[in-house]
């Protein structure tokens, strides 16, 4: 069995064709996908996939990086407006991401810390968003990583230093498509990090692994990205499915 720790299957992309891309996943050996919200408008749309097969997804709650506008205040309100813990694996998706837009960078920064203390008061893991923000999230992450906290920096960005940093810290490497993609240093880091440090993703629609690269991702590949772990990792599919499943059940309670 394989989990996808992150898909948003919700998504308006998945609209006309989202119980044959369940179907499909089930068929390639995903046992369970987890999803991570983005912000206050996309809960009603989670919770509705999540009704449709609930012992199958998992949610994660969260304000998404770049869901952090002026009115970051009300939108946190509005997010964790009727959070009940007990329905949620994960605070996530959050972090910052300096990628598309630095103007709201401090609000970030203010909105990353508020959901790490959710984190620590209801005792469940983060799934951080880190895109070209990696020291950034750091700096907001240190003061809190003496209390326990855990989680996965999902889609993985950096380099094998800063992914044993990350473990040092007690969290997990999220692995995705980009890990099949030519001139990727995710080799390197798989390679060099232990696999039981390492949790599956495919983050559909995004980030297609080789050969669906330029189509729409969906849970089903995750398979492609299992193989090459295996492939890197010098072992075999069966090593990669169960570490990493066994992996994902132990942080997220599965």
């Amino acid at each position: 069995m394989l989990i996808d720790t992150h898909s948003h299957i919700y998504l308006e992309e998945f609209d006309k064709d989202r119980l044959e891309v369940v179907e499909n996943a089930k068929n390639s050996g995903v046992g369970t996908i987890v999803l991570p919200n983005i912000d206050s408008e996309s809960i009603p749309k989670m919770k509705q996939v999540v009704k449709s097969d609930s012992g199958y997804f998992k949610m994660a709650l969260g304000l998404h990086p770049t869901s952090v506008k002026q009115n970051f205040k009300s939108e946190l309100q509005s997010v964790f407006a009727d959070f009940d813990p007990t329905d949620f694996v994960a605070i996530g998706e959050v972090g910052i991401d300096l990628y598309w837009d630095k103007t709201y960078f401090s609000e970030q920064q203010y909105v990353f810390d508020f959901q790490i203390e959710l984190s620590k008061k209801h005792g469940l893991p983060l799934i951080i968003h880190s895109r070209n923000s990696f020291d950034e999230i750091i700096d907001v992450l240190k003061p809190h990583v003496a209390s326990g906290i855990k989680g996965v920096f999902h889609c993985f960005p950096g380099n094998l230093a800063q992914a044993k940093q990350v473990i040092d810290y007690g969290f997990y490497i999220g692995i995705g498509g980009v890990l099949t993609y030519k001139n990727s240093n995710m080799p390197e880091v798989v390679q060099g990090v232990p696999l039981e440090r390492i949790l599956l993703e495919t983050d559909s629609p995004y980030l297609s692994p080789i050969p669906k690269r330029g189509k729409r991702n969906e849970p089903a590949y995750l398979k492609y990205i299992a193989d090459k772990i295996a492939e890197f990792t010098q072992t075999d599919f069966e090593k990669v499915a169960s570490i990493t499943t066994k992996n994902a059940k132990t942080l997220f309670g599965l």
